[in-house]
């Protein structure tokens, strides 16, 4: 009976609405025969696939299922974990399943988002605050939604972090050998009342996604600071909610709490789509904002998050920063914009594609320093053994350790502090520091890395694998002085990280072609798409000539990108002609 319930995804009628505590009798746990799905291998960021591969019977239960039998009891038998989304297609769905195989293992309390929504930041914040065992954030970042898209799914431990290796390896071997489910018959949750639900010994607990995250966020920033910002009259933002998850933050945030003009915030409303858009807040994808950034009487700042929230976007008036340089200005201007960090930081980090901008202020200010390979966890490991405060990610990823994820909304908040900071003087009529301002007055200071990304989206496997094949053959073979055209070579690797915490070594993590001038070309095959593959080529070199920090990146590093399609002999390996996004 409840096997076949579960095929149609429609278990029970939905029990009342849980605005006050409600009890019903002790849970009934049911086995449910299954059988292995191939290709259930968690990502850099967790499972994503096609919504249509996820419908099938039992896949989610399947991965739900071997997450609880990788993990010890102790990490679940009587805990508290988190539930929440991004709000795409098929996460109402999914998280009823999530929560009746949760309380078929035993699990004693569920925490979830109103109507399944938590952001990937909010989720981490959440369970730091609660101190709960653990989360599922319901989300595939910033890659399309809806019925014929994606959707994902992902694990973060107690501290908030994603899921290390060890435990997404076991996940990954018990999908292959699985035969049983063991899930809870209880009703469907109404989640859109907040409030408690209690079967027996197992209890559902729907609350206010923006509560715990906000709070958080007030003890981070000076809101008075921001606020006086946002007031000023000479001060115009904007932010881009992209129809995803932020929407549900940003007008409780910047516009209830720190009295920004209703009007900023564009595209709030989360929509299960995205709005037929696709959430990925970058040149291409976030073309309105970027309309609105280079258009006449254009605002001060505009920024934009992604589907889940954790990634962003930072714009001035007709200008872009790039990611690698919005964390490396953050973290020179943290101490004195921003009272979290108002004794200093304890060590900076970040991605190994990323630029080098940030190894600059960590030398200058004399901090530890860490490059880690793509994936957050690997910061949140340098994070819990109290090494690092502020890190990023090229990919449009910044956060610090308020959290163990990214955080879109607080790298926003982040640069209205030091907008707020150095404006702070100023009075109606006098013309305010820009963010143009501040990047070129850092790169006056620290030099600058231009820096460019090329994204090939969901090219087919074996090409792409057989591209990068062919860079390592090519890298076997370099020895330091070999010249590529104008760039003499001073190492070639795949890179490897062995994490200075727990001792953990990740290999072949991109390959690296380092040139004496400090030039970089790296090639990288991403973990965060749900089809296909997709390349990313990183191209940067440092150019400390002032004179030249005007010139645009793709002109001063077109000898370097020319020379990595030459090199990769990516065309004939894939057929691809342009990129489909470039940053």
């Amino acid at each position: 009976m409840w096997q076949a319930r579960w095929r149609g995804f429609s278990y029970i009628k939905a029990s009342p609405p849980p605005s006050t505590r409600s009890r019903f009798p002790l849970i009934a746990v049911v086995s449910v025969p299954t059988k292995p799905y191939e290709g259930q291998k968690t990502g850099t960021s967790g499972l994503r696939k096609k919504v249509k591969v996820f419908q099938q019977e039992n896949y989610l239960g399947n991965w739900i299922q071997a997450l609880f039998d990788s993990l010890s009891t102790e990490d679940y038998k009587g805990s508290v974990l988190i539930l929440g989304g991004d709000g795409r297609y098929f996460n109402r769905e999914a998280a009823q399943i999530i929560i009746k195989i949760a309380a078929g293992n035993g699990v004693a309390k569920i925490l979830v988002g109103r109507d399944g929504i938590l952001s990937t930041p909010a989720v981490s914040a959440v369970i730091r605050k609660q101190k709960a065992n653990g989360g599922f954030i319901m989300s595939a970042s910033h890659n399309p939604g809806g019925p014929d898209y994606d959707w994902g799914i992902k694990f973060n431990y107690n501290s908030g972090q994603p899921a290390p290796e060890s435990i997404t390896d076991k996940i990954y071997a018990n999908t292959l050998t699985i035969s049983e489910i063991k899930a809870a018959e209880i009703p469907d949750i109404d989640l859109s009342q907040i409030g408690v639900v209690d079967y027996g010994n197992f209890s559902v607990e729907v609350i206010d996604p923006v509560t715990d995250y906000l709070k958080l966020m007030e003890s981070v920033f000076d809101f008075d600071l921001i606020k006086s910002l946002l007031s000023h009259p000479e001060f115009r933002f904007v932010f881009d909610a992209m129809h995803a998850v932020t929407g549900a933050y940003a007008k409780p945030i910047f516009v209830d709490r720190l009295g920004a003009d209703p009007g900023c915030v564009i595209n709030g409303v989360p929509l299960e789509d995205f709005g037929h858009g696709h959430p990925d807040p970058n040149l291409t994808y976030a073309k309105e904002l970027v309309d609105i950034m280079n258009g006449e009487n254009a605002p001060d700042l505009g920024a934009a998050s992604d589907g889940d929230g954790d990634r962003n976007m930072i714009l001035g008036s007709h200008f872009f920063v790039t990611p690698s340089d919005s964390v490396a200005i953050i973290a020179a201007n943290a101490q004195e914009a921003i009272p979290y960090f108002k004794d200093g930081c304890k060590g900076l980090a970040r991605s190994m594609p990323t630029s080098g901008s940030l190894d600059r202020v960590a030398a200058k200010m004399n901090l530890p320093f860490f490059e880690v390979p793509t994936g957050w966890k690997f910061f949140g490991n340098l994070m819990d053994a109290g090494k690092l405060s502020i890190c990023g990610e090229e990919s449009f990823g910044t956060g610090s350790d308020h959290i163990r994820e990214k955080d879109g909304i607080w790298a926003v908040l982040a640069w209205l502090s030091i907008l707020a900071y150095r404006n702070k003087e100023k009075k109606p009529g006098e013309k305010l520091v820009s963010v143009s301002d501040i990047v070129k007055e850092h790169w006056a200071i620290y030099g600058r890395n231009f820096f460019s990304r090329y994204d090939y989206e969901e090219c087919e496997s074996e090409g792409a694998n057989q591209m990068i094949d062919h860079l390592r053959e090519i890298l076997a073979a370099s020895k330091p002085g070999t010249k590529y055209g104008n760039y003499s070579l001073r190492f070639a690797d795949d890179f490897t990280y062995t994490d200075p915490v727990d001792g953990s070594v990740a290999s072949k993590q991109g390959v690296r072609f380092v040139f004496t001038d400090g030039s970089r070309i790296i090639f990288r095959l991403s973990g965060t798409g749900s089809a296909g593959a997709t390349i990313r080529i990183y191209v940067e070199q440092f150019e400390p000539d002032a004179s030249k920090h005007d010139e645009d990146a793709q002109e001063a590093l077109k000898p370097l990108i020319d020379l990595a399609l030459s090199l990769s002999k990516l065309k004939d390996f894939t057929g691809r002609e342009q990129p489909t996004v470039i940053t």
